[in-house]
């Protein structure tokens, strides 16, 4: 029973500033299916048909675009509490535009597009937090596509780190992901993104550890964008 889960679902964004009381009301109206995944397991692969809202209860997932020569480019992570599918289940062309993969044993908990309208009609706060959800997601877009759009290594890094530095609002940003995760997020190859941030690091703009990254100069970061 969705019941069980009471303490994963109070995480999901979905229910962000619902009462527990009224979280258990909704969800003994809402029909649901919980699908465990083992680590690696696929999801759901690129052109398959997405019906249903996903709910992440356990573990962590991860959005991947695989090219025909065996590439994958990391897109993004979620993990317990987050949700995937929103933008695609109401949508006409509602197929899967990436491969979804479980990257730790997950529990993956689908609702309908008509239970979504329902819980929507039951709390009008859920409906506030899908919307949410939605444009976050379209302003996350618009952050990938600014970065893809800069044209060289430099310029690419830089964006990507004011953005975090926006994001976390500290100069020592931390990743919960390995270099590799970050190339692949900013689309360029591994080692020229190791070669470009010693050369920053040697030109006194920021320092780095294995998860962190620090900003020593901010306004040599920002200048780095006007070159």
């Amino acid at each position: 029973m969705m019941i069980n889960y009471l303490e994963q679902l109070s995480k999901c964004v979905l229910f962000k500033n619902v009462k527990e009381k009224e979280l258990i009301r909704i969800l003994e109206k809402t029909p649901h299916q919980i699908i465990e995944y083992d680590k690696d397991e696929v999801i759901a692969i690129e052109g398959d048909d997405c019906h249903s809202l996903g709910v992440i209860l356990k573990g962590k997932v991860e959005i991947q675009k695989i090219f025909p020569s065996g590439q994958i480019t990391t897109i993004n992570n979620f993990k317990e509490g987050n949700i995937f599918g929103e933008s695609l289940v109401f949508s006409d062309r509602h197929t899967y535009p990436a491969t979804i993969t479980a990257i730790e044993p997950s529990k993956i908990m689908y609702i309908e597009k008509t239970e979504i309208i329902n819980l929507s009609i039951l709390n009008s706060k859920i409906l506030i937090n899908f919307v949410s959800v939605l444009s976050d997601r379209i302003l996350m877009l618009n952050e990938r596509i600014s970065n893809l759009s800069q044209d060289s290594l430099r310029k690419k890094i830089s964006n990507f780190l004011l953005s975090e530095y926006k994001k976390q609002n500290n100069i020592i940003l931390t990743f919960p992901y390995t270099r590799k995760k970050m190339a692949e997020l900013l689309n360029i190859p591994r080692p020229s993104l190791s070669r470009e941030l010693i050369r920053m690091r040697n030109e006194g703009i920021i320092n780095f550890d294995r998860n962190t990254i620090k900003i020593l100069k901010m306004n040599l970061l920002e200048d780095s964008l006007l070159e």
